[in-house]
């Protein structure tokens, strides 16, 4: 057998974020008693060179390396693109917040980081294997930073929660992948496609389709396995709140893709009952249930599950066009959950976690600019043209109805029009509530203000000019 050395340079974005890890964790080591600022600069430096590698090394490509057990393409380029951002964008809002509840240390970057690795690899991952290793290193990570707050009771019970039922997700993820394995005799997607598209009776593959869809649904936070979502994102401190909300959603894309989609797109007809339960399921719980809310966290918990079923509407119709409308829902949601956490952090003191509907009460008379950011969220979140929701369901809905479940679209919309109730509700509180007595002002710093202003601009900017990232989109799965 001759050893053939594999293109190193095609995962130079994992093997750069390894690398930094180890050069951060020196460096924060010998760097006690300053807010841990190298660390945190550092930290936003690899994200940034880690986007600008993931272009450069794999927009384009068609190659799998590493004796197939990974995948460098445009798909993975543009999901690690999305990853590092978001991962970014969390981080940035995070250290005012920290500071203030004596939690700024650089593990949390740290940690962090790995899980952006984890992500990197489940983006590339051309292998079982190779996509549960990606998964696990990105799921330790998250039970690690939703107990980072040792002092906080809700924090350790929402952690503890969450790493039962991941380690049960897991665990039937896993059993899926062995049976998998066991109908077609490989752990390569490649070879498991055609296994299943061979035409064999083989129940393995079926069986193995069953517990796999499982566990990505629970990474998903889809119903019926979403009862960790309201616990874990009320329970963790909002940044990690907004990182699982962002991070974890964008890399759970790759799970289905690479695995569902890639390895058993043959078995369409089998996964796409399940993901039409799925999602049903998801739309109908998230939005009946988030209107009986009153502690923001949770009714973006519940609102998280209502659009994990319209993303999961694009991996129904099952062709490029679907998968592609799915990406772009996925980026533009977590643009709009990262700004809906942003403000949770822009409002909070270090005694007042401002996780209360009521919390946002007032806030137009406190500041303009913050009640237009929220404005626009609810906007996007709820769908109203002009902002990237708009398009957002617009895609998937159009790629659900071209693939020919019109039924399907029917129910979305109108489940659609059932969560604008609670949107209009925050709205309700910001624009026609008043705070009893003096209002206090916002007491984020101008870095946060500012980063939470351009992320609603963001939000505005691709609503009006949605063309060219749903162009990327595309394009990622073009080859």
């Amino acid at each position: 057998m001759t050893f053939v050395m594999p293109n190193f340079s095609l995962a130079l974005p994992e093997l750069w974020l390894f690398a930094m890890l180890c050069v951060v964790l020196v460096v924060d080591l010998f760097a006690r008693g300053k807010e841990s600022a190298p660390a945190f600069y550092l930290v936003q430096v690899t994200l940034l060179v880690a986007m600008w590698l993931a272009v450069q090394a794999q927009w384009g490509e068609n190659v799998v390396d590493f004796n197939g057990t990974y995948a460098a393409d445009s798909l993975a380029a543009v999901l690690k693109v999305a990853i590092a951002a978001f991962a970014f964008l969390a981080f940035a809002y995070s250290r005012d917040y920290l500071r203030q509840r004596g939690l700024l240390r650089g593990e949390f970057y740290l940690i962090g980081l790995f899980g952006v690795l984890g992500g990197f690899v489940i983006s590339s991952a051309a292998n079982m294997l190779t996509l549960y290793l990606g998964l696990e290193l990105m799921s330790l990570s998250l039970y690690a930073m939703v107990a980072f707050d040792r002092d906080s009771r809700i924090a350790s019970e929402a952690a503890l929660k969450y790493f039962v039922l991941g380690a049960l997700s897991s665990g039937m993820l896993l059993y899926g992948m062995s049976m998998i394995y066991g109908g077609a005799g490989s752990l390569e997607f490649a070879t498991i496609a055609q296994a299943a598209a061979s035409g064999d009776d083989n129940l393995l593959l079926g069986f193995g389709l069953t517990f796999a869809l499982v566990g990505v649904a629970f990474k998903f936070g889809a119903v019926p396995f979403h009862m960790w979502v309201p616990d874990v994102y009320q329970g963790a401190a909002t940044p990690t709140t907004m990182f699982i909300g962002t991070v974890s959603k964008i890399a759970a894309v790759p799970l289905f893709l690479r695995l569902i989609a890639g390895g058993l797109g043959e078995l369409h007809g089998d996964w796409q009952v399940m993901a039409m339960m799925v999602a049903v399921a998801s739309l109908a719980v998230g939005s009946l249930f988030a209107l009986v809310q009153t502690n923001f966290k949770r009714l973006l918990a519940y609102s998280t599950i209502a659009h994990i079923g319209f993303l999961f509407l694009g991996f129904i119709a099952g062709n490029d066009e679907g998968y592609a409308a799915a990406l772009f829902y996925a980026i533009s949601y977590s643009l709009m959950a990262a700004a809906a956490f942003g403000m949770i952090i822009v409002l909070s003191r270090r005694d007042d976690e401002a996780e209360r509907i009521d919390d946002l009460s007032g806030l137009n008379d406190r500041s303009t600019g913050m009640a237009l950011v929220m404005l626009l969220v609810m906007f996007s979140m709820t769908g109203v043209p002009g902002t990237v929701g708009f398009y957002a369901k617009w895609a998937v809905l159009k790629a659900v109805v071209d693939a020919g479940h019109v039924w399907l679209a029917v129910v979305a919309v109108l489940f659609a029009v059932i969560s604008a109730f609670y949107y209009l509700r925050v709205l309700k509180a910001v624009y026609f509530e008043r705070i009893e007595g003096h209002a206090h002002a916002v007491p984020a710093s101008t870095a946060v203000r500012w980063v939470c202003g351009l992320n609603g601009a963001a939000i505005l900017a691709l609503g009006i000019f949605p063309g060219w990232l749903f162009a990327v989109c595309r394009a990622a799965f073009a080859g």
